[in-house]
């Protein structure tokens, strides 16, 4: 597989692939997910590079549609403070994070963003990204290799406090506290410092 990059061409090998039957508990859709054939719905890239104790990951979603719900990774949250920053290589992406206690959440956000644009992950927010494209997404990050990874609480109640589908943002019942889901813009350029990403130890 490869990936044209504004810079060089990376030639990806040796993924990480999020099979459908991986995802059971985030999926809106669990009508359509029981006559539903297991397929890839995303492919993690790791170590592509690095940079001291970063490390650079490229993340494919493919377009195809989990039932009514819009390809999404299955979501997850960064221990020990860590931050991450992404940026798309193609396609275009719906960057969602939100924060709370259990299923009662203070604030939900989503950056839109395209080719070029930067995102910060907020440290302490349990987030995912959605390819809400009718063409594959391709994106990168820069990520500490100490940062771990807590899937749990997507788990627990059946992925985060909103959805997206054909019609639009849909609230997850499952929660008992939502917010108004909040739009924020994406950064135009990287950031010339990186050292907010190796968190707090």
């Amino acid at each position: 597989m490869e990936v044209k990059n504004q810079k060089q061409k990376l030639k990806l090998k040796n993924p990480q692939i999020r099979f459908l039957f991986d995802m059971k508990k985030v999926l809106y859709d669990q009508r359509w997910l029981k006559t539903a054939k297991n397929f890839s719905v995303y492919y993690v890239f790791r170590g592509v590079k690095r940079k001291d104790d970063l490390r650079y990951d490229i993340t494919i979603i493919p377009s195809k549609m989990l039932g009514r719900e819009f390809p999404k990774t299955k979501g997850h949250k960064h221990l020990q403070h860590f931050q991450e920053l992404i940026t798309v290589l193609e396609g275009e992406a719906y960057y969602f994070s939100q924060k709370g206690e259990n299923n009662q959440i203070k604030k939900a956000e989503v950056v839109k963003a395209k080719k070029g644009d930067w995102i910060v992950v907020p440290p302490d927010s349990d987030h995912l990204t959605i390819n809400p494209g009718n063409k594959r997404l391709v994106m990168a990050n820069w990520l500490s290799e100490k940062c771990k990874s807590d899937y749990s609480l997507f788990e627990k109640y059946q992925g985060a406090c909103y959805y997206y589908l054909k019609s639009g943002w849909v609230k997850n019942k499952n929660y008992k506290k939502i917010p108004k889901l909040r739009q924020k813009r994406p950064l135009k350029s990287m950031p010339k410092n990186l050292d907010f990403l190796y968190g707090k130890y």
